[in-house]
């Protein structure tokens, strides 16, 4: 079964310095027909402006996963780290029995786009942790490339669930295909281009999902050059 969520249908909010998209419920954004998929609770898709940002904020028991589509990204946060994430890089922070951290746009003149996720990790009270690494974009052509994982796997960053998060950049005409394990659920996030899902007659556009259940396989076939964001859940 194939449920798509059209990039128009997501929460929408402009504050002026942060433009922002949520596909689930978020802040003072409630849709309780889009609360998360699986342990899938938070994408959001975020545009923030020059030298703007979130100051100091507190999280817990959740699993942040933050890609950088454009610009860059200053993180600082209560366990020491002070880093900044640029297109290619993905973050992964536990946030576990809690951690504080602030995310900021640094440059003066240049827009930050970005997709930050939040997974509901597989128990509370875990120990907060960060990583941060690049994925070059060779190795996501033609292919999904497994960025977070639980077993860490192929040099991904480690999160604590029983997901897989992928990346993949696939040319337009040519299709890539993952198989879906019985029970599993996979979350397609188009971030730029045109794909068809199994067939399905009508496209998905740059912000357009689907949630998959009950299917052997996902094929992902390009109408135009895209890029995509695969979850496959538990």
């Amino acid at each position: 079964m194939l449920a798509i969520r059209k990039s128009d249908e997501r929460g929408h909010i402009d504050h002026g310095w942060l433009d922002t998209y949520h596909t689930f419920s978020f802040g003072d954004y409630f849709d309780p027909e889009h609360v998360g998929f699986r342990s899938l609770r938070v994408v959001n898709e975020d545009r923030v402006a020059p030298g703007q940002g979130f100051g100091a904020h507190p999280h817990r028991d959740m699993e942040i996963v933050t890609i950088v589509l454009a610009g860059a990204i200053a993180h600082t946060d209560s366990l020491g780290h002070g880093e900044t994430l640029r297109p290619g890089e993905v973050q992964r922070m536990t946030a576990g029995r809690g951690v504080v951290h602030s995310e900021f746009n640094p440059s003066k003149t240049e827009p930050l786009h970005l997709l930050q996720i939040w997974i509901q990790p597989e128990r509370k009270g875990l120990d907060p942790g960060y990583e941060q690494k690049a994925f070059p974009e060779a190795g996501r052509r033609g292919k999904l490339q497994v960025v977070a994982s639980r077993d860490a796997r192929e040099g991904s960053l480690t999160i604590h669930q029983d997901a897989s998060v992928y990346l993949a950049a696939v040319e337009k005409g040519k299709a890539i295909e993952h198989p879906l394990a019985a029970g599993r659920g996979a979350w397609l996030q188009v971030i730029g281009g045109s794909v068809a899902v199994n067939g399905a007659k009508d496209a998905l556009g740059a912000g357009d999902a689907v949630a998959v259940s009950g299917e052997p396989k996902l094929r992902i076939e390009a109408r135009e050059d895209a890029e995509v964001l695969l979850f496959d859940l538990a």
